[in-house]
């Protein structure tokens, strides 16, 4: 056990955690909403500070980030533990460990063994992705400032609910986000995912105000957040946030809790992208539809062809120096 970082010390022996924008109170002996952070007489600390559950050498397009260095490795880790709920959850064996089997497991690996094998695969950054990177985040932190100094980049892939001292106190260290907007209705994120919406939507646009690559992931299912009004409504605030994040719009398959609900139609991934260059973004992806043109990179500006994908594989980068080749104008995102 670790004391964790980002809290405080209330009377009787309670602590507030101010790491996400649940802010537990915590009793002695009791755990915080993500099950991994404990009150241990008046001292918070987090369980799982080496407990890796899981470790993979990634495409950075899986995470997904496509505007980040194209094709190069993500050496991806995560511990158990979530403070969401989502019932659709893709990888609910290990967020929800704690809560579902009141069990925390993973290997005993410290910040310097990460990092070692992260140049070992050569992989160019560390994701921290899979569960919630928020509720381990002493690990993230501890390990992202030792993979900084040893030239990689840092990747969160996140739900988004970090309080702004959060992000304050990863910023230096932190190169890339990708944060799931689930849906953009209060009433989803109460009823489907146990958290609010607003604080995803502060985090979006914070993170936006520090200078941090930003591209954000809606997961639509049938008849819970894919109307056209949301959508619509949901690409305003991107659009107005910065016209050039990208939006990866990717399809539902029955998982975890919501096994009754069918697959999202693929016409209705390619409605909602048509809705977003309507309002005016310029890069709009759709997901877990292997093949689909809506893969590909293409310029805002002349419609070239910048990036030819098949699912996670990069087939051809035409970016020259971080522009168009034909038009010349410049491509956003992080090309070298």
């Amino acid at each position: 056990m670790k004391e964790a970082y980002l809290y405080e010390k209330l009377d009787n022996n309670k602590v507030r955690c101010n790491l996400c924008s649940h802010r537990c109170i915590i009793k002695d002996k009791h755990r915080g909403i993500c099950g991994v952070r404990e009150n241990c007489s008046g001292i918070l600390v987090t369980l799982v500070y080496d407990k890796v559950i899981t470790m993979h050498c990634d495409p950075v397009e899986k995470k997904p980030l496509f505007h980040f260095l194209p094709k190069s490795r993500a050496f991806s880790i995560a511990t158990v533990g979530c403070n969401f709920r989502c019932l659709f959850c893709q990888n609910a064996d290990i967020s929800q460990m704690p809560s579902d089997l009141n069990h925390i497991a993973g290997e005993d690996i410290p910040p310097e063994i990460i990092v070692q094998k992260a140049i070992e695969t050569g992989s160019s950054s560390i994701a921290y992705t899979y569960t919630e990177p928020t509720v381990y985040f002493e690990l993230a932190f501890d390990t992202a400032r030792l993979a900084a100094s040893k030239g990689l980049k840092n990747l969160f892939i996140s739900n988004g609910y970090m309080t702004r001292a959060c992000l304050e106190t990863m910023q230096p260290y932190l190169h890339a986000a990708n944060i799931d907007l689930k849906a953009f209705s209060k009433a989803f994120y109460r009823d489907y995912c146990k958290a609010s919406l607003d604080p995803v939507l502060e985090t979006i646009a914070t993170l936006t105000e520090m200078g941090i690559w930003t591209e954000v992931t809606t997961l639509l299912i049938p008849g819970l957040n894919d109307s056209e009004t949301e959508l619509r409504e949901l690409a305003k605030f991107l659009f107005n946030l910065d016209p050039n994040i990208p939006w990866h719009i990717s399809r539902f398959y029955p998982t975890y809790k919501l096994l009754d609900i069918p697959p999202t139609s693929p016409a209705t991934i390619h409605r909602a992208k048509e809705i977003g260059l309507e309002v005016g973004l310029r890069y709009i992806y759709t997901g877990n539809i292997p093949g689909d043109e809506g893969e590909k990179t293409f310029c805002h500006n002349c419609g070239k062809l910048l990036i030819d994908r098949y699912g996670f594989n990069v087939i051809t980068n035409n970016i020259t120096n971080d522009s168009c080749p034909v038009c010349g104008v410049k491509i956003p995102g992080v090309w070298s």
